[in-house]
């Protein structure tokens, strides 16, 4: 996988594959590029770019304190500049919209348009509880096939999903050593998410705002614990021109290859067509 070196000296990983519009896929908290396996297949006729943030996948661990979003939107700009891209669109999962919403507030010239994957400008405490349970720790279980049955029979809000699918999510969450399981990810992204949330919680609805002008979609899962249905219809109201799903059997976070969830980022890329 190709790399580059961010301007505090953090070697990246990222992927980018095909041709076209260039839309820059944003992973959720603890995934990397993988998170957007599922949907890859079915984005063929775009230029599709996935980044490893700093301290996941197979990017560089870095210092806790830069386990931050604004530094994480940087280093989105700085992978642009390093393609000799001056926009691209963005298609962010649950933390990876939070790194949109920052962009299009900071750097709105750089955006096409803005895809959000069960995320908006307020997060329902519910999830970050969920959040703070497993975030930085390996599970007590020894193998892939033994994650996947724990989500199977735990994760919240989802239905009618292939076996299959929890295996494959297994194997993008962790490794499988001959000593059991281990991270795809720093532990120490732990520190950097109890250090924000002992913070008062910022107002991001201006950041939300700042999306005003571009094409924006955003999807939820009908069953999410993160994204609020409340949340949802405040977004509606203030984007009217927002394409706006809720995705049946899914909570947090939508898997993107549903019909509804291919239906409307087939509509928003048509919205980015010139």
């Amino acid at each position: 996988m190709p790399r580059f070196t961010t301007s505090d000296g953090i070697s990246l990983s990222y992927t980018d594959e095909g041709q076209g519009l260039p839309v820059l896929c944003l992973a959720g908290l603890t995934r990397d590029g993988r998170d957007f396996d599922f949907v890859a297949p079915h984005l063929s006729d775009v230029r599709l770019i996935r980044l490893d943030y700093r301290g996941r996948g197979k990017s560089d661990w870095a210092d806790a304190e830069t386990y931050q979003i604004p530094v994480e939107a940087r280093d989105a700009l700085e992978l642009m500049d390093h393609l000799d891209l001056d926009k691209v669109a963005i298609l962010g999962t649950s933390r990876g919209g939070l790194v949109a919403m920052v962009l299009a507030a900071t750097a709105k010239t750089r955006l096409h348009g803005v895809a959000l994957n069960d995320i908006g400008p307020e997060i329902d405490p519910q999830g970050i509880e969920v959040i703070k349970n497993y975030l930085g720790r390996t599970p007590a279980l020894s193998s892939h096939a033994e994650v996947a049955a724990a989500r199977e029979a735990t994760m919240t809000g989802f239905a009618n999903v292939p076996k299959s699918r929890w295996l494959e999510e297994a194997q993008r969450l962790f490794h499988e050593t001959e000593d059991g399981l281990t991270l795809t990810y720093d532990a120490k992204l732990r520190d950097a998410v109890l250090e924000a949330g002992a913070q008062p919680a910022p107002d991001l609805w201006p950041l939300f705002d700042a999306f005003a002008g571009l094409p924006l979609a955003c999807l939820r899962g009908a069953n999410s614990d993160l994204l609020a249905a409340s949340t949802f219809a405040e977004m509606k109201a203030r984007r009217p021109d927002m394409i706006a799903v809720e995705i049946p059997d899914r909570g947090h976070i939508p898997f993107l290859d549903e019909p509804q969830s291919l239906d409307a980022l087939r509509r928003w890329l048509d919205m980015l067509k010139p």
